[in-house]
Order: structure tokens, then sequence, then C-alpha cells
């Protein structure tokens, strides 16, 4: 698919993966069999089987996940693939579901969501050992569809396909994607919820995760006053993902969101580091292993702009927006807490955990600056700096991965004491940063003085770090990506395949590979938004159903 390797020695058959179905084994299922939508009570899931689509048709794999499910290049590029991936056929030993949680919604209780449009095939052993959900999502309708048919449009599906695998080489914990296979079937779509839907082509994108378990899980049967059902999903989750925990139930209980908050602190700095921006962080797609999960109408900040979201329907409240990320899993977090606490006799243990996220979150954020900026170790003073930076790249429109990635290219000693009231003097301590203006006739005066002064900041923190300029740069470069799923890119690989080409997804997702290389002959990849695609729907702002 996205690349041509010798094949593996692996699975031949999707029927001889060996399924282990823990979820569906140790929880209690919904006892109607019966495939319409409705409230479910006293269930963790639905059984449910995918709906068949006309023709099934792979587009793109990963080869690193099929790898680590043992799948051979033979099975991966062969129809019967296609045909299991795109729900056609259920494979020997698979238990299909959907399953049944809620969440808070923009702040709102929203009640029972679930599922309503991905369907577990099951869980499988992975080559290391270790348990893995196949996912498929645009499967067709579950009990928890609502008024939706329970399918995904193929620019959806191909975003999150991309965006998923483009994650994981970043180094942001996720889930994966397996697969991205076309359906051969029309969705009807508003896109932008103005009154104009249209048909598009269909895709089913296979989600790959040690668990799909989420905030909302645990929300739900608290809300409902289920302690019964509650309290058999939190041991669930303790035997499944958290067996090394020890202790009663509610020290075991306060040690898992314990490392929740840990993980999902360490999960949004991340975020911050490269510049992305989840777009809908409900309390239902907050991953309980702290993954970066549920890729809807995500964005990927281009100009510095902390008050930027890409979801329009958040437009008006920005509370999804990129500055706001941070506060909201926080309070994400504390929603988990509250479920928690229904089913615990002392809730100080939880309140512990729960105080322990700023300051966590703070750590890895200054600490993933400090290694951006190329300073050492964080020293004193060093959250003011940051803040200028800040404040610096809000002066103009100035791209982010690009200022970023070339403030490593920049002359600290020409840096250190510029001559401010030479225009020229400025220029040339800026000059390895111009690529990253997005309107050059900005840089100048008033605004090329600041960032030239906080450059002078910078250079003297540098010589303070004490680093050799190759290990700086080096290290500078290993956490400041070259490449990231740019908005434009993105909608440029869903024209593509749209019209029948499927070599950009190729190229891009391989691209996507190797984000931190510079990647010679690839130089398009990593040049900053055009103006066609500063306000083209798909570059600039996506609804949920992007």
């Amino acid at each position: 698919m996205s690349e041509v390797r010798p094949p593996l020695p692996g699975v031949d058959r999707l029927d001889d993966l060996q399924f282990t179905n823990r979820f569906t084994t140790d929880l209690p299922a919904d006892e109607n069999p019966v495939n319409h939508v409705r409230q479910v009570h006293g269930a963790a899931f639905s059984r449910v089987r995918p709906t068949p689509v006309a023709a099934p048709r792979t587009l793109a794999v990963a080869r690193e996940v099929a790898e680590l499910l043992g799948l051979s290049e033979e099975l991966y590029r062969s129809s019967s693939f296609a045909q299991v991936l795109g729900g056609n056929e259920v494979p020997v030993g698979a238990d299909p579901y959907a399953m049944c949680y809620g969440g808070h919604q923009f702040g709102s209780w929203a009640g029972q969501l679930g599922d309503g449009r991905a369907i577990a095939l099951g869980e499988v052993r992975d080559r290391a050992g270790g348990h893995q959900t196949l996912q498929l999502k645009g499967a067709g309708p579950t009990p928890y569809s609502r008024t939706a048919d329970g399918r995904a449009v193929l620019r959806s599906s191909l975003r999150e396909f991309l965006c998923s695998e483009a994650m994981h080489h970043l180094g942001v914990p996720t889930t994966r994607a397996l697969s991205l296979v076309a359906t051969g079937e029309p969705v009807v779509r508003d896109m932008l919820y103005d009154g104009n839907p249209r048909p598009e082509p269909g895709a089913v994108v296979c989600r790959v995760a040690p668990s799909f378990v989420r905030f909302g899980t645990f929300q739900l049967p608290a809300a409902r006053g289920d302690t019964a059902l509650l309290r058999r999903l939190v041991e669930a989750t303790l035997a499944h993902d958290f067996a090394h925990l020890t202790g009663s139930f509610e020290e075991r209980l306060a040690g898992m969101l314990d490392e929740v908050v840990a993980r999902s602190a360490e999960l949004v700095a991340e975020w911050m580091r490269v510049g992305f921006v989840h777009g809908v962080l409900n309390t239902d797609n907050l991953s309980i292993l702290g993954l970066t999960i549920d890729y809807g109408p995500y964005g990927w900040l281009e100009n510095f702009d902390p008050g930027w979201t890409p979801n329009t329907t958040d437009a008006g409240g920005r509370r999804y927006r990129y500055g706001a990320q941070p506060q909201i899993v926080q309070w994400n977090l504390l929603q988990l807490a509250q479920a928690f606490a229904t089913v615990v006799t002392d809730v100080a243990p939880l309140q512990a955990a729960l105080d322990t996220y700023v300051d966590r979150y703070q750590d890895h954020f200054r600490w993933l600056t400090v290694e951006r900026l190329g300073w050492g170790r964080p020293l004193a003073g060093d959250d003011e700096r940051i803040q200028g930076l800040f404040s610096a790249l809000t002066s103009s429109e100035i791209d982010q991965v690009l200022f970023f990635r070339d403030l490593a290219r920049v002359d600290v000693d020409a840096a250190v004491a510029p001559d401010l009231a030479d225009p020229a003097a400025v220029d040339a301590v800026l000059a390895p940063l111009s690529a990253a203006w997005y309107r050059p006739e900005e840089i100048v005066g008033d605004v090329a003085a600041g960032i030239a002064v906080w450059l002078a900041d910078w250079a003297g923190r540098v010589r303070v770090g004490g680093l050799p300029h190759d290990e700086r740069r080096r290290r500078m470069d290993r956490c400041n990506p070259r490449f990231v799923l740019r908005n434009y890119l993105a909608q440029e690989a869903i024209d593509a395949v749209e019209a029948g080409d499927v070599g950009l997804l190729h190229e891009l997702h391989e691209v996507l590979r190797r984000p931190y290389d510079e990647q010679p002959g690839k130089e398009r990849f990593a040049a900053r938004r055009p103006d066609w695609a500063r306000h083209r729907a798909g570059c600039s702002m996506l609804s949920c159903s992007s």
C-alpha cells in the first residue's frame, strides 16, 4: 500500500488471529439482541455485527500496525482483507460489539452516547504479547446511533487514518490505524451543517488500541446510579489495563486515577508541543489510557494563535481552542473522579490524585519547551521567557512549526546582542526564520525588533545551558518536527482520492512516518499553509461530520 518491502512471516488469514475478547467476556452485555436505537441499561456493550457494503477496497495500510498484529503482507494486499476490514465478513473468533457510554458535550451532560458508528470486531493478541482491540469506524448503525446512519465519509476516515499514524510517529500517545477501506457506497452528509447535504464516498477506518474505554464509560452508570455496573467496569479496567496496581478496591481505584491524571497531563503537553488541536474534547473523547482518541474536527495549529479552534460547532464559545486544552482536560478529569466517587467511601485519595494535575502538566510542558528551545534543562526564569516567546509569536501570523524547527538554525552569537537600530542587522538575525512569516511585510519595525529582543534573550539562555552546538541542534530537531499533517495537505489527499488517485495519500503517509527527518525532495510537505487554504472548508474549519 504505502510502501513495498519483502513480506514478513505472519498471519495469512484473519480467521487465524488469536481473539481474546476480554471486554465482552468479563462485562455484562445488552440482553436485547435486536439492532435498533434505544437506551441500554445495565450493560457495558451491545453485540452487533457490521453492516455489509457494496464494494470494499483497501486504499491504505499502516505497515507497522500490520506487523504489530502479525499480519503478512500477502494478507493485507488480499481481497479478503478488504472484505473483513470493510465490514462484510467477521473473522472466526471475533465477538463484534458497540460500547455503551455517556459524556459531557461542550460542558453539558448529554446522557447516553455510545459507539454510534464504531463496531469493535474484538480483541486480539499482538506479536509483543499485548492486547489490541480492532474497531471499525463507519461500519454501520448500532443501538447508539441515535438519528445517524452509522457510516463515515471518505474525508473523515482518511483524516483519521493519516492523523493516527502521524501522531504515533511524532511520539504522541494515540490510538493507531490499521487500514483505510473504501466502501463503494455513497454517504450523505451536510459537512458544514448549512443546509447543503450531498452524497460523498464512504469509507471505514480500522482503529487499533489496547482499549477504547473512555471517561464517559464510567460516567454513564454513575449518572444512572448503577453502582453495580460501575464497579464491574472499574474492576475489569483494573484487571485489563492496570493489573500492576495492588491493594484494596479503593486503593487500586485511586492508583488508577492517579495514573490517568499523569498520562492525561503528559498527553495534552504533547499536543501543545506539536500544535495539535483536538477540537472536541468532550468527556467521551478522553481515553482512560491517556491516548489521543476519536479524531474528528481536529486541526494543526499553523500560525500561532492560542484562541484557534478547528471545530465549526465550537466557533462561538471556543471552548476547545488550542490554548484552553490543558484546562479542559483538567475539567474532564474532575468529571471522571466524580463518577469514581460514587463507589468509594473515602474521596480524599481521588482528590489527591486530581490535585497533582497542574504541576504534572506544567512540569512536562516546561521540560518539553525547554528542550525545544535548546536550553538544556529548566532554570528559574524560563516560564517568563517562554511567555515572552508566545507574545512574540502572536505579533504577526507566524507558522509555529517552521519557527520552532528553524530556530535551531539561528546564529546564537549574532542573536545575543543585535543592533536594534540597524534594520539590516535585525533582518540578518531573523533570516533563518523567514520561511515562517505568513505576512513578511509585517515583520518590520517594532514587530521585527520584538522578535529580535526575544531572540537575544533566547541566545543568552542557550549560552547558559551550555550545550555544544551540534548536540543542541540535534536535540531541538528531535522534538521540533519538520513535517506534520497540515490541514491543507490532508485536504489535498482527500481531493486526490475522491478523484481516483491514491498516490498522494501514500506519499503523505510515508513522509509522516519520519517527521523529524529533513527528507530531501519532500520539502513541499513542510511548507506553510498556502493562501488558497486560509478559509477553505476542510483546511481552516471542520464540523463534527468531518
